[in-house]
């Protein structure tokens, strides 16, 4: 490992203590690197606008991380146990390049201050690409629903047969979930998209640093005034986006369990494309939706991952060692729920309905409420036309369909309103960066 900037003379470094200390933080930070890079350019610039650098050192410091972004990028450059964590990585690398100017692009700074505006960065690409996901799932929802309308689909309450439903319905629910969660995506990028950068540990330094530049530099939307703040935004803001990332996840994790149960032999309703299935490894006559299922598992992970910052917030004021732990989480909860979202967009567009299962399971009883909601409209009091439906169930179905069940569905939103325009503007409104 490099020599510790810290490090003080006599004080012998123990090394299962600074293994203990350092824990998986040369890992983390492969995924946080280039961010770290970028930030340490513009603070190099900041430094060089009030005078702690020259422009030659500027110019040579530039040169020298980008050479060390495409260096990490090819793998030429491995963050490994040689260093104690990505900070300390990128200041060798420029004191063994430039010397003195190296030495001094850590002016101003704290590890502290580095990691925040690094996984700062890192968290708004995030959420940028869960907002993204949600926008491509809610578009190929909306498609299907549109597509699909008129197809009937049994609608369930309590897992019990309870209505005639459609699978424009269904596609239609998941469409407006997904533009919700990409609204909250964007929401809260917005709500992280503030430079922590020129905080240092959390009180400023005694320094004029140009703190607009960088915040400009980095493409933030805004400074982070208060050093104070931004010490107590961190793990703050790693939950609230967290917490989006898991809105996702939540729609996820029930759209999946619909799939699990609707592609089940008892259903019969939804074949998935065989890419999405495994064999069994004992019953040579099934196939499993390992996809879906893990799918369904996702969030677990986030939740996981939310618990793990929440514990760590129970400190006071000031910035405290335990935060370190805030970059696994978010790694972890990030990394298996975008993987499953991923997916997801080209899981709904190539599965197929199985009309005649679905026909198949529309049973008489799920008339009662259309005939019941009838008597009602011609005026006989809903308690007196509910009993009525209630006790001739059987014959409910008598000369109806599932088609005009549906077509008679005309309340705002449901089977014969669908709304789909209106749905359609939400989604059309969404301003994702970068797409």
């Amino acid at each position: 490992m490099s020599d510790l900037l810290w490090q003080k003379p006599g004080v012998a470094v123990d090394a299962q203590i600074q293994a203990f200390l350092a824990g998986d933080d040369v890992v983390l930070d492969r995924e946080f690197f280039l961010h770290d890079i970028a930030a340490s350019r513009a603070h190099a610039q900041g430094l060089q606008r009030i005078g702690i650098l020259s422009g030659d050192e500027l110019q040579g410091l530039e040169v020298e991380l980008d050479h060390l972004a495409a260096d990490f990028r090819s793998g030429d450059f491995v963050l490994d146990a040689r260093y104690e964590d990505g900070h300390s990585a990128i200041e060798a690398r420029l004191v063994e390049r430039l010397g003195d100017a190296g030495k001094k692009v850590h002016t101003g700074r704290s590890r502290n201050d580095q990691v925040l505006v690094a996984t700062r960065l890192w968290l708004k690409e995030k959420l940028a690409r869960v907002a993204a996901l949600s926008r491509e799932t809610a578009h190929v929802a909306l498609a299907r629903a549109q597509a699909e309308q008129h197809l009937p689909l049994p609608g369930y309450t309590h897992l019990q047969r309870a209505v005639v439903s459609s699978a424009g319905m269904w596609w239609a629910g998941w469409a407006e979930a997904f533009i919700d969660d990409a609204r909250r995506a964007l929401d809260t990028l917005a709500l992280v998209d503030a430079n922590p950068l020129g905080t240092a540990a959390g009180y400023g330094v005694n320094l004029p640093l140009d703190r607009a530049h960088t915040t400009a530099a980095l493409g933030f939307a805004r400074m982070q005034v208060s050093p104070i703040y931004a010490q107590l935004s961190r793990g703050k803001f790693e939950l609230a986006a967290l917490e989006a990332l898991g809105s996702a996840t939540l729609d996820l994790r029930r759209l999946a369990w619909d799939l699990s149960l609707f592609t089940a032999a008892e259903y019969g309703f939804v074949a998935l494309p065989a890419q999405y299935t495994t064999g069994s490894s004992i019953m040579p006559n099934k196939r499993n939706p390992d996809v879906v299922e893990l799918m369904r598992a996702t969030h677990a992970s986030v939740a996981a991952a939310r618990t793990e910052i929440e514990q760590l917030l129970s400190l006071p004021s000031g910035y405290h060692r335990d935060l370190q732990s805030s970059k696994g989480a978010i790694f972890h909860g990030f990394g298996r729920g975008l993987a499953a979202l991923e997916l997801l967009p080209a899981l709904l567009s190539n599965l197929e309905w199985k009309p005649d299962g679905m026909r198949a399971a529309m049973d008489a009883g799920m008339y009662a409420t259309d005939v019941a909601v009838e008597q009602a409209a011609a005026g006989v009091p809903f308690r007196d036309a509910y009993r009525a439906a209630a006790a001739s169930v059987q014959q409910a179905g008598e000369g109806r369909t599932p088609e005009g069940s549906l077509a008679a569905r005309v309340s705002p939103g449901a089977a014969a309103d669908l709304r789909l325009d209106e749905l359609r503007a939400r989604l059309e409104g969404l301003q994702v960066p970068g797409t």
